[in-house]
């Protein structure tokens, strides 16, 4: 059974949006319009004034108080950096956090951008010293209250979570625990005296803005204590030889600011894995929420788990046979060599 704040969460309706704007001690025009988001609910509201700002109400029972205070903390301290980043607005008590109905809430500034398509050369350099002033002064501010990124809290809690619920089916299950398992004792070994500190964690380019004011990065509310890396590849998440290339280039911008240990780019594909893992386990976590079956109504079913299954062996033996830690230009000539036909009399005598 739901506890009340969750069911108050899931029916969250534009007229007690703007109750919380105004006892935010804002004064809503009464436009409300609901942001596509999944996790928290988000709206963007419009002022008397003709401002708009964003309101955020974070899902129940995810993160504590303190928990969001860390993110907060780190906006405003990238904030007066100038680190284009978006930052909660102050309440009229200087508070950046409220809650209705046991719920937390946050008002942000509208941003203005879109988020990019590609990332040329020069973009990646300016996102590259960015990422590493960030990461600067997050290492000083520190998040004593947010997870750590790491075999246990990422695939092995979702793993733990999708055995005990049965969301994985008989035909499924052996390989896809085998997988995990591999990915886990892979990242042990290649991730072990690796230095950890707090990261954005979620740095996809969706949460990447470019508009008239240049660059922003947005939500981190999936902030974590992780290897520097994790920002890395998820800003330039592909595995051919021009998405290897952007991230050396992103990684030497980002060491005219700060250190970069090159071990970092072994931890890419069984992170990847972690991704894969991680991901199944929150929609099998949110799956009592109407908006998820909706958004992923092919989740759960037979094809489902055996393409996630598939996909998840194809990395494992990438990864055993040491193929990811080959740089891809090789990899390519390597496969063009081994595709290549053995030559006979026939090619060299036509006339055979």
């Amino acid at each position: 059974m739901s506890s009340p704040p969750t069911e108050f969460f899931f029916r969250l309706s534009p007229e007690r949006v703007l109750e919380a704007v105004d006892a935010g001690g804002f004064v809503p025009s009464g436009h409300c319009f609901a942001l596509n988001a999944l996790e928290n609910r988000v709206y963007d509201v419009r002022l008397e004034n003709g401002a708009h700002l964003v309101a955020k109400f974070y899902r129940p029972g995810r993160w504590s108080r303190e928990t969001i205070l860390d993110e907060h903390r780190l906006l405003a301290a990238l904030a007066a950096a100038e680190i284009p980043v978006c930052a909660p607005i102050r309440f009229p008590d200087g508070e950046t956090l409220h809650t209705i109905e046991d719920i937390h809430y946050a008002l942000w500034p509208r941003t203005g951008g879109r988020s990019p398509d590609e990332l040329s050369d020069d973009q990646v350099a300016v996102l590259g010293r960015l990422l590493a002033r960030i990461h600067a002064i997050a290492a000083d501010v520190g998040a004593p209250h947010r997870r750590v990124l790491d075999a246990e809290s990422v695939p092995l809690e979702a793993l733990d979570l999708l055995e005990r619920e049965d969301w994985l089916p008989p035909a499924c299950r052996g390989r896809y625990v085998r997988a995990v398992e591999s990915l886990v004792r892979t990242y042990r070994e290649r991730s072990r005296g690796m230095a950890l500190q707090p990261i954005h964690g979620d740095c996809h380019p969706g949460n990447l803005l470019f508009g008239d004011a240049g660059w922003f990065f947005l939500d981190f509310d999936d902030m974590v204590v992780g290897p520097p890396v994790q920002d890395v590849w998820m800003l330039l998440p592909g595995r051919d030889a021009e998405a290897d290339r952007q991230r050396r280039l992103l990684v030497e911008a980002y060491r005219t600011f700060r250190p970069f240990d090159p071990r970092g780019f072994d931890l890419i594909e069984p992170l990847r894995g972690f991704r894969f893992v991680f991901y199944a386990g929150w929609i099998a976590k949110r799956w009592e929420d109407p908006a998820f079956p909706d958004a992923f109504p092919h989740f759960g079913t037979e094809e489902y788990w055996e393409t996630e299954t598939r996909d998840l062996e194809e990395l494992v033996g990438r990864i055993a046979s040491g193929d990811d830690l080959v740089p891809p230009e090789e990899r390519a000539t390597r496969r063009a060599a081994e595709d290549e036909p053995e030559l006979t009399n026939k090619d060299f005598f036509w006339d055979l």
